[in-house]
């Protein structure tokens, strides 16, 4: 913060954009490894003998252990600074892309792989909050928090195009060297970190809002596990209610669109309103909960109303998160935002798993309607957690 009062004005707005254009570049690499297994499943399934519950498995570990990693990291960011742990998480991101390419010989050693690159995540992650809340101005956090979490499915994209470019060609370990390489080219874009300064201070100052904290990352673990029920479930239910897959595959590519437009709209949104920004989270996930709802009607309108409400509302609200915690914890934005990033990872790897067993016993319309209600409880827990941020 004083850092940026000290500059010469010229320099900040380049400041401005290198911070942003690393934190982006961070976090794309350090989530690399779980978009690239979706991504290649088919073809790695082949060879590793895995079904489709499997890599749902694998992938709730790898959320289930970015939890675990989330506070751990948060305190090496506010310890060591968020440059030297943005290159630690991206040189273990790179290294477990080439670990998978190299020693994944069968289905246990990619699980245990892939649960190793659960802590470049959350290195990369907190990494990320921490150098935008210190390198970019106040007024212009918000939209830097939505760019960072709307960049995130460009690893989805990343992920996508890797399967006719190489992995149909060379095969899929190749495309894990090629995203190694990807990953560390990530390296140069981690600005240089700025005095050795800790804020061991500014973490325990942060201790006094920890309840409020764990009840807003309570309510992001409802509402991660909710919203993340869109992605996994609703090309398979559109099938099911008669879609063909193709058209299927266009809804959820609509969705994504939308919520890659919702989420830089929340933080542009953000940096024009001086507080209540917990409050208007919960707002969303009542509409986004909506969105849900109609998921459980049939017909089309139903369908493309509810995959542009959820993904729209329901799912936006990650880098508005983020930006309200630094805001209101700006002395130690990587211990205060690893609390809450913890219920966006749980919510990740519990979801799943929950949600699949209601839907494979009870059916989609009854899935879709626990998940809105769980998002109407996040809601609630969002305005209770806004209330005690605000009034510690």
């Amino acid at each position: 913060m004083t850092d940026t009062l000290l500059d010469p004005a010229p320099h900040a707005p380049r400041r401005t954009v290198r911070a942003s254009a690393g934190a982006i570049a961070t976090t794309i690499a350090c989530v690399l490894p779980v978009f690239l297994v979706g991504g290649l499943a088919v073809q790695m399934a082949d060879d590793l003998h895995f079904s489709p519950a499997g890599l749902g498995l694998a992938v709730s570990v790898y959320f289930g252990i970015s939890a675990l990693a989330s506070v751990p990291s948060g305190a090496l960011v506010e310890r060591y600074g968020p440059a030297v742990v943005a290159r630690a998480g991206i040189l273990l991101s790179a290294g477990s892309l080439l670990a998978v390419a190299a020693l994944a010989r069968s289905y246990p050693a990619l699980v245990a792989l892939l649960g190793l690159s659960a802590a470049a995540n959350a290195l990369g992650q907190l990494a990320s909050n921490a150098a935008l809340a210190r390198h970019v101005p106040a007024h212009r956090q918000g939209l830097s928090f939505g760019v960072k979490q709307a960049a995130i499915p460009v690893s989805t994209l990343l992920a996508g195009a890797a399967v006719p470019t190489i992995a149909l060609t060379a095969g899929w370990r190749w495309a894990f060297v090629a995203a190694a390489v990807a990953a560390l080219a990530a390296l140069p874009a981690v600005p240089v970190q700025e005095g050795g300064r800790t804020a061991r201070a500014g973490a325990s100052r942060a201790g006094r809002a920890t309840w409020a904290l764990v009840v807003v990352g309570l309510a992001a673990t409802l509402a991660a596990a909710a919203a993340n029920a869109l992605g996994t479930f609703v090309v398979d239910s559109s099938v099911g209610r008669g879609l063909s897959p193709g058209l299927a595959g266009l809804t959820l590519t609509l969705g994504s669109a939308v919520c890659v437009v919702a989420r830089v709209g929340a933080g542009w949104l953000a940096d024009r309103r001086a507080g209540g920004h917990v409050a208007l989270i919960a707002g969303m996930l009542v509409v986004g909960a909506g969105g849900l709802g109609l998921l459980a009607l049939a017909g089309p309108v139903p369908l493309v109303a509810g995959v542009v409400l959820g993904f729209g509302l329901g799912w936006a609200w990650p880098g508005l998160m983020n930006f309200a915690v630094v805001k209101l914890h700006p002395q130690a934005p990587a211990a205060a935002t690893s609390i809450t990033q913890t219920g966006v990872y749980a919510g990740g790897c519990l979801g799943p798993l929950a949600l699949g067993a209601v839907a494979a016993h009870l059916g989609y319309p009854t899935m879709w309607a626990v998940a809105a209600a769980s998002m109407l409880v996040a809601a609630t827990l969002m305005l209770t957690g806004s209330r005690l941020l605000t009034h510690p």
